[in-house]
């Protein structure tokens, strides 16, 4: 990341290539922040204060096409033919460069759509007051934080899109980050997605909005990872079935002891340079 950002910074000359990857560097950082503040403020009240304004009994319709457009996009566009897709959709000479950016923008802006479009059933279930709040806080901030740190852990340049733009701006290929087995992944093999399911759940106010999309969106965060891994499965072959033998994938199990850790971990680094 370091080196990327160095490379960003002191870019290599040719002043198109460098205008368009900052371009797309601000559009994706912009979209993406934008989301993330978003779904924070929408699941904090329980998805009672959205902006969507579709009357009944349309809403129900409508919420639930923001809902599953979601997992519906970003699934596909993580399979060979979606990222076909990704390419067409920048600039032909540097296509394949922003893939990783111009991916990030469009689940930046699916996840903006969703949760600043939802139109709120007017319904509230429980809404926490008092100490309760101030403890549910708490434990909601902290589930964003380890959201943070496991997308730290998986390789932060992947995972906010600044891989594509500024490999661009540097003129060199992306290189992608190896695969993760240290930090949080060194407990489950899903922390991501745990911690994002984990935020679903840990919110003060309930309502039947919040409940249908808790609800959903666990399921899927619970079921892409599997797709996930087949890809790990044939990108790193024996060096993820080690992986997955030795790790959970997302409920820890046993101590958490320094030993047994590093061994895990040298075992697929050996695996590594066996390979």
């Amino acid at each position: 990341m370091l080196r990327l950002l160095a490379g960003a910074v002191s870019p290599p000359p040719g002043r198109g290539r460098i205008a368009l990857a900052y371009a797309y560097g601000a559009l994706c950082h912009s979209i993406f922040a934008i989301a993330v503040l978003a779904m924070i403020a929408a699941m904090y009240f329980g998805m009672s204060q959205s902006l969507g304004r579709v009357p009944q009994p349309w809403s129900h319709l409508a919420n639930a096409g923001l809902l599953v457009q979601f997992p519906i996009v970003h699934s596909f566009l993580l399979t060979d033919l979606g990222r076909k897709v990704l390419i067409r959709l920048a600039p032909r000479a540097y296509a394949e460069t922003l893939t990783t950016t111009t991916f990030a923008v469009i689940a930046a802006f699916q996840l903006a759509v969703l949760f600043v479009f939802w139109t709120p059933s007017g319904v509230i279930f429980w809404q926490a007051a008092g100490s309760a709040l101030w403890l549910i806080t708490a434990f909601y901030a902290a589930t964003w934080l380890m959201l943070i740190k496991a997308s730290y852990d998986a390789g932060p340049e992947v995972q906010s899109g600044a891989l594509g733009w500024m490999s661009l701006a540097a003129k060199t290929r992306p290189i992608y980050p190896d695969m993760p087995v240290t930090g949080l992944f060194r407990i489950i093999r899903q922390p991501i997605y745990v911690s994002f399911a984990l935020t679903l759940w840990a919110v003060p106010t309930w309502t039947p909005d919040q409940v249908f999309l808790a609800t959903t969106l666990t399921i899927y965060c619970v079921i892409a990872p599997r797709l996930k891994e087949r890809r790990f499965a044939a990108r790193y072959g024996a060096r993820f079935a080690v992986y997955r033998d030795t790790t959970p994938y997302m409920v820890p199990r046993g101590r958490f002891w320094r030993g047994p850790t590093q061994n895990k971990t040298r075992a697929v680094q050996n695996t590594k340079s066996e390979t």
